[in-house]
């Protein structure tokens, strides 16, 4: 099985889940505006540099954002385990997909060392573990929102008869984009996911030459090309979605530069690409004229 010949991306953004309503609201109304595919939020309690600054629930902020936009998918890169429970998520998932007229997609992703993993005391878990516990996550998660009860006993999450009414507006669920690196999760992706996420080796930008982290990424859709194999999944059912943020410095530093990486994208199979909205200082760092240049370019580049 190989990767369909390339055709048109649709763009998207992730917002921190850092700003106040007002600004919030203009934010998110612009990204819509601007004719963005889909925006997104991380999940996270906390986030690195910025744990002593204002830092708000993703999923809360994404239900406002549902009630206040028309057109834009909405989504979290991606929700953790570390610190959600899939009974609850699958409330305030099938909730927000309501909300917003079937526009969700539920981004879920294993859960990282650090600060999330800490919150909730407990031992640390190993690679294993957590791997365990983010099958069991996607599988509880699958079950509860693609049907109106769901009883379940895991060694991480259990239900009891967990109520979903009236349900997820898409059907037979909403959208699951699965974030995965390995082999194991790969397969995840293939099973379960109607997205596939990566955002390259998780090191800092600039970490690796950016030849280094263009091969990486072949590898990663290769890995992704035989888990459907081994699954029987047909892999352009996938849309497979690369935050370039994560990847190389300052990606739209000029429309001309942004084009090329969404094209370089676009000829390793991604379906999807998206970019961190600028911040005025520190992580993600960046000017918001450029990005909205850059972000038109694109969309004009590579319109489907």
């Amino acid at each position: 099985m190989t990767a369909p010949r390339p055709g048109g991306v649709r763009i998207g953004a992730v917002v921190l889940p850092e700003h106040a309503w007002p600004q919030a609201r203009e934010i998110w109304l612009e990204l819509e505006q601007l004719g963005l595919h889909h925006a997104w939020s991380f999940d996270h309690h906390s986030w690195r540099s910025l744990h002593d600054k204002p830092w708000y629930d993703s999923l809360a902020v994404l239900s406002a954002v549902a009630a206040v936009t028309e057109r834009i998918q909405l989504g979290t890169m991606v929700t953790t385990p570390n610190f959600r429970h899939p009974v609850v998520v699958a409330k305030q998932v099938m909730t927000i997909d309501q909300l917003s007229g079937g526009r969700f997609v539920f981004g879920i992703g294993a859960g990282a060392p650090g600060g999330d993993a800490r919150l909730l005391g407990g031992e640390a878990l190993s690679l294993a573990q957590r791997a365990d516990r983010f099958a069991e996550f996607v599988d509880l998660s699958d079950e509860l929102l693609g049907n109106r009860a769901t009883t379940y006993r895991g060694a991480y999450f259990s239900a009891e008869e967990a109520r979903m009414v009236p349900g997820c507006v898409q059907q037979p669920r909403v959208p699951f984009a699965i974030a995965a690196a390995g082999p194991r999760g790969m397969r995840l992706a293939a099973r379960h996911g109607q997205w596939w996420v990566t955002i390259g080796d998780a090191g800092r930008p600039g970490e690796r030459p950016e030849e280094e982290a263009w091969q990486l990424l072949a590898r990663q859709v290769a890995r992704l090309v035989e888990a459907c194999e081994k699954t029987m999944r047909d892999f352009s059912d996938i849309r497979r979605l690369v935050n370039v943020s994560r990847i190389v410095k300052s990606p739209y530093s000029s429309s001309e530069r942004f084009v090329d990486i969404v094209g370089r994208c676009r000829e390793l199979g991604f379906t999807d690409v998206v970019v961190n909205h600028p911040r005025p200082d520190g992580v993600f760092k960046g000017n918001r004229p450029d990005f909205l240049r850059a972000a038109s370019a694109a969309l004009s580049a590579f319109e489907s």
